[in-house]
């Protein structure tokens, strides 16, 4: 059995989510999307567990709206922040359980971290390790996942508030970290620099903060299982990394691939970054250093070399995006969302549109010029202006016109 799996959203009551994020609208975009698991998110947060508690029945360790086909299993997402070498780190994680029995036996030791009302993805005074540790003491079906590894600010590699191993975080609870997330500014081929990470699963997810098919599934995990549930999710994440395939957006489609200077509108390459010693040329400040240049600095394998054990990914870009490229408008306008719906009437969900529908069978969907640019986006070739400072990546549609 095949399934489609984003295992980090979040709920309305973290900061900068849509007030939409219910879990119906959450199912109907899933369902546009192609997905048949999604994390619940924001699991620490006690309302939000209270609405799983009233809205979603229990089934095989996940869990389901009563009349729903979406499954979701119970995620999260906390920021620990410690000292560390006399800086301060802010570390941010995800987390998969088994029920909302473990759920609130694991808020109830965080509570006296840090406030778990305050939002959906709390802030706590406490080390990785140390968070790993409680986490781990519910029972080793309990996961603990650096989230978005790479990531400027708060993430585990982060050159603003990160480390430069998996050990300084967790010391040594390292062994029981089976898993990282990708995150949107890079992808297997960066992780696979790093040695360390050759041990570990490669899970990648949206991090959505919206229902919207342009956002939730955007990044995915394809999981092949023997059964649906809990257990079987997991234990392929633990102990079978070989069965799990990733979706992932071009790296240089996240809002931090490149190094730059929002500001200003400075965005450089590594290796330009490391000779301006990561100083904006036009102000003079420090520009916030890109995943790609963050990946140099901590490398210790060529690029290009495939470690053993490697997992199969595959590259998209929503399908809004492509048609917003085509139209030459923003993936939001009107025009551009009443398009990407007239295609989806057609089709069963975007992820068959993007990975598996014939050539043919787009050109009589879609229009010859969109066909055209799926086919591209499948095989690799789309060229993207890097994303940097906060700015997404930008789709270079008439360099791509041409080749077309």
């Amino acid at each position: 059995m095949r399934v489609v799996a984003d295992l980090h959203i979040h709920s309305p009551f973290s900061r900068a989510v849509s007030k939409e994020m219910s879990f119906r609208n959450i199912e109907k975009g899933a369902l546009t999307k192609g997905l048949d698991v999604v994390g619940t998110g924001d699991i620490t947060h006690p309302r939000w567990r209270e609405m799983i508690r009233e809205e979603l029945a229990e089934e095989d360790g996940l869990y389901r709206l009563k009349d729903g086909k979406i499954r979701f299993i119970l995620t999260g997402e906390v920021c620990t922040t410690f000292e560390l070498e006399g800086k301060s780190r802010r570390i941010h994680h995800l987390i998969v359980l088994p029920s909302l029995e473990a759920a609130d036996q694991l808020c109830e030791v965080l509570s006296k971290r840090g406030d778990l009302a305050s939002d959906g993805r709390p802030n706590l005074n406490m080390t990785g390790a140390e968070f790993a540790e409680e986490v781990v003491e519910l029972g080793e079906r309990c996961l603990v996942v650096p989230a978005h590894i790479w990531t400027p600010w708060f993430s585990l590699f982060g050159s603003r508030g990160g480390v430069d191993s998996i050990e300084d975080c967790y010391e040594d609870m390292t062994p029981h970290i089976y898993a990282i997330e990708t995150g949107l500014s890079s992808d297997p081929p960066m992780n696979w620099r790093i040695r360390a990470l050759d041990r570990m699963t490669l899970i990648s997810n949206s991090d959505s903060h919206s229902p919207s098919p342009l956002r939730i599934g955007r990044e995915a995990n394809i999981i092949e299982l023997g059964r649906l549930d809990y257990d079987s999710i997991v234990d392929v994440v633990m102990h079978r990394k070989k069965d799990i395939m990733t979706v992932e957006v071009d790296p240089s489609y996240g809002k931090y691939h490149w190094t730059g200077h929002r500001a200003c509108g400075v965005v450089v390459k590594p290796a330009d970054a490391i000779t301006m010693k990561g100083i904006c040329p036009v102000c003079g400040k420090r520009m916030t250093k890109g995943v790609a240049e963050r990946v140099e600095e901590l490398a210790d394998r060529e690029e290009g070399v495939v470690p053993e054990g490697a997992q199969d990914y595959v590259k998209i870009l929503p399908l809004s995006e492509l048609i917003s490229a085509v139209m030459n408008r923003d993936a939001f306008f009107g025009e551009v969302q009443r398009r990407y719906w007239e295609i989806m009437k057609k089709f069963s969900n975007e992820m068959e549109v993007l990975l598996k529908a014939p050539h043919d069978v787009l050109v009589d969907a879609c229009g010859g010029e969109l066909a055209d640019m799926i086919l591209m986006c499948r095989q690799g070739r789309m060229q993207i202006s890097p994303g940097y400072d906060g700015v997404y990546g930008k789709l270079l549609y008439r360099s791509l016109a041409s080749k077309i």
